[in-house]
């Protein structure tokens, strides 16, 4: 992302958009909100992790601006969609060997690589909102968008990942009912809502009557209430950015919640900017063509659902809500441009 952020920067067409300014300065007062923390507690992690941040955030919206404004956000949205694919036929593959020896449990995908259920849920739960949505300007055909919303799913099924069903319950309930969209979707989708909330209910009560406190539901009940005394140590600034990399605390542990997380970070304080930035960047994107602006919202709903009981600030999760974002900003631009070039054109047309 580093990489392609230098080019990009440099290269992109300007001016950029209103709506993209008006997101990259959400980014800048969260930047700021965190710099608190980052005086508060000097430490290599606690700058490393503060650019890290902000090249997550920014760097991926110019990065996507950039790719889109210049013609290529199908292409973008494609190699994407290439590699989600390889990752859901991986997770498959995985899951037939893990079923025939009789071993019915979370399936972690070993090919193309070794990855954690959570890492494969949560990235294919984004590529199905965006197979879901599957707006004009990808320019794909429904049943492509179909046959891949339909893989995705039973590859997130495989995973068991409950963050990722409960980010799409989120957002399939909220297309379905949302009366300004780029076009209506079948409700049949809310089938597969009911089916999520079951899913994830049982599990859910089934790890909390099970006894054992080292599941993943008891263990992080445990870490919520671990983070909060780390945050009582300085309510306001927080411990500083990857704290938990550090020897302050007995604790050593990501908090597996976007709030908290923020909370022992930066305090109230970033907490406040956080925030902001998330819903300041949903209002901009609800007031533009919903034929643009639906998928990164969407995106970003479906993100923060998730990282309510998932890590957040992890690179490829963290940054690609913001890069969608970018592309559809970038390609929203360039639809802008090219009709009012076309109006143009007609009324010089006209005068001749």
């Amino acid at each position: 992302l580093a990489v392609a952020f230098v080019p990009a920067v440099l290269l992109c067409h300007r001016p950029m958009s209103v709506e993209l300014s008006q997101i990259l300065a959400l980014s800048g007062v969260y930047q700021f909100a965190t710099l608190l923390t980052v005086v508060a507690n000097p430490s290599v992690a606690n700058v490393v992790e503060w650019f890290h941040a902000w090249l997550l955030v920014s760097g991926s919206l110019v990065v996507g601006w950039a790719v889109a404004r210049g013609g290529r956000g199908p292409l973008a949205i494609k190699l994407f969609m290439i590699a989600c694919t390889v990752i859901a036929l991986g997770t498959l593959v995985s899951a037939a060997l893990q079923y025939a020896r009789r071993d019915f449990g979370p399936v972690f995908p070993s090919y193309p690589f070794p990855m954690h259920k959570n890492f494969a849920g949560t990235l294919l739960g984004l590529a199905s909102v965006m197979a879901y949505l599957n707006p004009a300007w990808f320019g794909w055909r429904p049943r492509r968008s179909g046959w891949l919303l339909g893989l995705f799913l039973a590859a997130i099924a495989a995973t068991q990942s409950r963050q990722a069903m409960l980010g799409l319950v989120i957002v399939f309930f909220l297309v379905v009912v949302r009366r300004r969209v780029d076009r209506r979707r079948s409700r049949a989708v809310l089938f597969v809502v009911v089916a999520a909330i079951g899913v994830v209910g049982v599990m859910v009560q089934d790890q909390l009557q099970s006894g054992n406190r080292f599941n993943s539901t008891q263990q992080r009940l445990t870490w919520f209430a671990d983070s909060i005394q780390v945050w009582l140590t300085d309510p306001w600034f927080g411990v500083g950015l990857r704290w938990w990399y550090t020897d302050r605390f007995e604790a050593r542990f990501q908090p597996p919640n976007a709030e908290i997380e923020i909370l022992t970070s930066a305090g109230v304080v970033g907490l406040a900017a956080f925030l902001l930035l998330f819903f300041g960047s949903m209002g901009v994107l609800r007031r533009i063509d919903p034929a643009y602006g639906l998928l990164p919202l969407m995106v970003l709903v479906c993100r923060l659902a998730q990282a309510q009981f998932d890590l957040f600030w992890v690179a490829v999760a963290g940054s690609l809500p913001w890069l969608v974002t970018g592309l559809a900003l970038g390609a929203h631009a360039k639809a802008v441009h090219e009709e009012e070039r076309t109006r143009r054109a007609e009324r010089l047309k006209g005068r001749v």
